[in-house]
Formats: C-alpha cells, structure tokens, sequence
C-alpha cells in the first residue's frame, strides 16, 4: 500500500520520478536529469538542479520559500515544509509529486511477507 506524506503545495502540476536526497552542494554530482529533488531546503547556489529536476519536495520553507519560487519560475511541481521527510524516504525510492495537492506518494520502505 502505498504512503502518502503531506505539505504545503507551492508550485502546481504531477511528476513522477526517483528521489534524490541531497544534503548540500558535496551531493549535486548524483543528481540526475528526472529525480526527484528531496532536501532540507535550497538557496541560490542549489538553482541549477531545478532545470534537471521533475519535481522538488522540502522538509522546510513555505509559499515565499527559495525552493516553491523557482520551481514555479522553472514549471515543476513542488511541495515544501514536509515533515521529516530527509529521514522518511530512502534515496532511490520512486515518488510521485502532485504540487497541486501539496502529496509526494510513494512505496513502502519495507512491505510485510504476510
């Protein structure tokens, strides 16, 4: 069953993709062309990764947030300000974004046997 993890819409549309979790600038060469940025937040120095991106999910930030601006100025879809989400998902893992609706979906970590 899937889950479903919740914040704040920013910027509008779906997009499906791998997630990346990135921690700073030291991460940005694992970034790939369709992930999924996943991170604490951005600043100007993280705008590059936008172009590449399909989607963008932060743990922080709001409407007026670095990350929600430039992915609308870019046309992906962004959710900010989802909690603990650094530590929810696991690199790789396949997301689906709906910025509209402020979701990032995505598989269990672990499914049970039973």
């Amino acid at each position: 069953m899937p889950v479903t993890l919740t914040g704040t819409a920013a910027s509008a549309g779906s997009a499906h993709g791998t997630a990346r979790i990135i921690n700073g600038p030291d991460d940005f060469g694992r970034f790939r062309l369709g992930d999924v940025l996943v991170c604490r937040t951005t600043d100007p120095a993280w705008t590059p990764l936008f172009g590449m991106a399909a989607a963008v999910v932060t743990e922080s930030g709001g409407m007026l947030s670095h990350a929600a601006i430039v992915a609308r100025e870019f046309g992906i879809p962004a959710v900010v300000g989802v909690r603990d989400v650094m530590t929810l998902l696991a690199d790789g893992t396949s997301l689906t974004v709906n910025g509209s609706l402020g979701t990032v979906a995505c598989a269990p970590v672990a499914e049970s046997a039973e």
